[in-house]
């Protein structure tokens, strides 16, 4: 089983992290889920969701919202030091923070460390695994594109949310499962959710 660490950030485009989040756990994925309160308000705006304050209950939240997957669910607060995704002595198999801001790409790019997301962006990087960063923003300033930069050069992914529209989406439901679906081909998570690339029907 998989273990991904999940980072939803109050970047917009909470339907990226959330179909991102349902499909990990329909393919039988562990995942340790970090919210920020910023993410949480941008639910409640783009999606009138409002999700439950505690941990516990978030996750049993989303058990109910994708019932039947087959994968296991943990929340986390912000500050939960004690949490499997702040140690290098237990680190994910990868981590997605999906959406991600602005402000958080500068943390984790600088190195702060001040929260659970940070940190463990943070573990991935200096344990040399798998970290995803799913920025939406536009257009991106030189500090943008700067931070990207550094954060590229220390082994991270930057995966914009930037559909493509050759697999002609019939509404926004698609062209969300496109960049999800890229997200879980760099997972190395199977999925249905697009057809690759020079593939026959």
């Amino acid at each position: 089983m998989k273990r991904i660490t999940l980072a939803l950030t109050g970047a917009s485009g909470m339907s990226y992290g959330l179909r991102l989040l349902e499909c990990l756990l329909r393919a039988g994925c562990q995942v340790d889920l970090l919210i920020s309160q910023a993410a949480r308000i941008v639910a409640k705006q783009e999606l009138d969701l409002q999700l439950p304050a505690g941990n516990a209950e978030v996750a049993a939240f989303f058990d109910h919202r994708f019932t039947g997957h087959h994968g296991r669910l943990t929340a986390y607060g912000k500050e939960e030091w004690f949490a499997p995704a702040a140690s290098g002595s237990n680190p994910a198999t990868a981590m997605v923070v999906c959406p991600c801001t602005m402000g958080t790409l500068a943390a984790i790019a600088q190195g702060l460390a001040d929260n659970l997301i940070e940190r463990a962006a943070d573990v991935m990087l200096k344990e040399k695994r798998p970290l995803i960063l799913v920025p939406r923003e536009t257009p991106f300033s030189l500090i943008h594109l700067r931070n990207m930069t550094a954060l590229a050069e220390a082994g991270a992914t930057i995966l914009p949310a930037n559909p493509g529209f050759y697999h002609r989406p019939a509404g926004v439901e698609q062209v969300v499962d496109f960049i999800v679906a890229r997200i879980l081909d760099h997972l190395g998570v199977e999925h249905e959710l697009i057809q690759p690339w020079g593939a026959r029907e």
